[in-house]
């Protein structure tokens, strides 16, 4: 009886339920959080053992609900509960493939996305064998590794039909919007003020650049889905349309300058490939960059950037900000410009192997420009380059940050090529959604290192894997169309 209950999702949900108001019941009687998380915990590795695909499912919803704690004070932040989730799918994955070596077909080895995926992950191990800082960076490799058989290997064998896209839709969405209404409920007791919104983020988020990031990937999604209720009930494309105006309206309200342009570069994007140019705009947008680093170095022309030290500070309110920004005067810019000119100069003493993943923040200092310090650069969060480009190349070197710098571009023309390859309107706006919420996390990571977070991370994995499925979906269906 209790192998049939946890393969029927309708018992399984009930169950849950239920703990979850018995643990809720046994924290207030005791004040203890083990007794709320280890009923939820056996039950889980049950499930993972009878009904994997659910645990999965599972997985998936918690992702916008974990949050980060500290076991003990001092000790390393975990990701509570997604984080021992995906150890058990880590393990999991070892006992499915001994099991069966023949579960990863050969068609998902020989993709593109997969091969240079591949190659990263080589790359990596080769960094970290050179690390300054083996240990930390060995942690860095474990986390790599479940990030990638979770989010990239496992979607390979939960996503069969169009039903599953629908699923993982209401799956993440559901308990999201459950995490933008507890942030707005806190922001309009503060009044949604730009200086109090960490703290109405509280610890749902790291802060509001990984809240913003995830809910600036998100509205794509949304916007798509609303794009495929036509011809569904009204109410349906009502609710459709209020949710795309809420994530909106979210991505405002998280006061972040990187998420908004992501929403924009997210519909440049969708353009572009509607029109067969997408393949275009990563190479021009690489030339920009290059020609931008050529003449900052020339002649030293970067020291005309250096801000006043004391006029750039942190301002009051959004407006302002935005206008300090192209002063010069906002503190967040000059510190990351200040970051960026530590990593590139640090990248000329290690340009092959990198320092080790972790390595930034032990190593920088020497390398900085004190006329770009602000008020920040003691960095007590222990924060890193706050550009993935420059992350990878101080950490992995520049085998690593040419091979993200690929991967980007061959995800946009995976998308292209797949999104005119269907003839399924279902699967091309999946396909166009998926791309533009790729494109958005790719903004946000040119100014920050969110990848490697458990909220964006695991997003960004996910939009790779399911770009491999829909891609191989498209040349069976092709096949079909030709052999009737």
């Amino acid at each position: 009886m209790f192998p049939a209950i946890l393969n029927n999702e309708k018992w399984l949900l009930k169950t849950y339920l239920g703990l979850l108001f018995l643990g809720i019941g046994l924290f207030l009687f005791t004040g203890s959080y083990s007794f709320f998380l280890i009923p939820f915990a056996l039950l889980y590795i049950v499930t993972a053992a009878i009904n994997w695909r659910a645990a999965w499912w599972i997985l998936l919803c918690c992702i916008p609900l974990s949050v980060q704690m500290s076991l003990q004070e001092g000790s390393l932040a975990l990701s509570l509960p997604d984080e021992p989730m995906m150890w058990l799918f880590f393990l999991l994955f070892f006992v499915l493939f001994t099991a069966k070596p023949t579960i990863i077909p050969g068609w998902w080895l020989r993709d593109p996305l997969v091969i240079i995926v591949a190659l990263q992950l080589l790359w990596l191990i080769v960094a970290v064998i050179c690390s300054r800082v083996l240990f930390l960076s060995l942690k860095f490799l474990f986390a790599k590794c479940w990030y990638l058989i979770c989010f990239m290997v496992f979607p390979l064998w939960i996503f069969r039909d169009r039903k599953d896209f629908v699923k993982a839709f209401l799956v993440l969405f559901v308990p999201l919007v459950v995490t933008i209404c507890i942030i707005f409920i806190r922001q309009w007791v503060t009044h949604f003020s730009f200086r109090e919104v960490n703290r109405a983020i509280g610890s749902i988020y790291y802060n509001h650049v990984e809240y913003s990031a995830v809910v600036s990937m998100c509205l794509p999604l949304a916007f798509v889905a609303w794009l495929l209720s036509k011809g569904r009930p009204k109410r349906v494309r009502y609710c459709l349309l209020a949710l795309n105006i809420f994530l909106l309206l979210a991505v405002i309200f998280s006061y972040a300058r990187a998420a908004m342009l992501a929403v924009i570069f997210a519909a440049v994007v969708a353009l572009a490939i509607r029109l067969r140019l997408v393949n275009l705009i990563m190479p021009c947008l690489y030339g920009i960059i290059a020609m931008g680093m050529v003449y900052l170095v020339s002649n030293n022309n970067y020291i005309d950037l250096r801000p006043n030290y004391e006029r750039t500070y942190m301002h009051r309110n959004f407006s302002d900000h935005l206008i300090a920004t192209f002063k010069g005067q906002d503190m967040s810019s000059m510190e990351r410009l200040y970051r960026w000119i530590a990593a590139v100069r640090m990248s000329n003493d290690r340009p092959i192997v990198g320092y080790g993943p972790h390595a930034f923040y032990y190593y920088y200092k020497p390398y900085t420009v004190n006329m770009f310090k602000t008020y920040v650069s003691r960095n007590e969060e222990h924060s890193t380059t706050h550009n993935y480009f420059l992350f990878m190349l101080v950490e992995q070197g520049w085998p690593a940050m040419l091979l993200y710098a690929l991967l980007v571009m061959a995800v946009f023309a995976h998308a292209q090529r797949t999104y005119f390859s269907f003839r399924d309107r279902f699967y091309k706006y999946c396909t166009l959604g998926i791309a533009m919420a790729f494109a958005a996390c790719f903004i946000n990571n040119f100014f920050s290192e969110m990848i490697e977070t458990h909220k964006v991370g695991s997003l960004f994995y996910i939009f790779i894997a399911l770009l491999v499925i829909l891609r191989q979906k498209s040349k069976e269906m092709t096949a079909l169309e030709k052999a009737s």
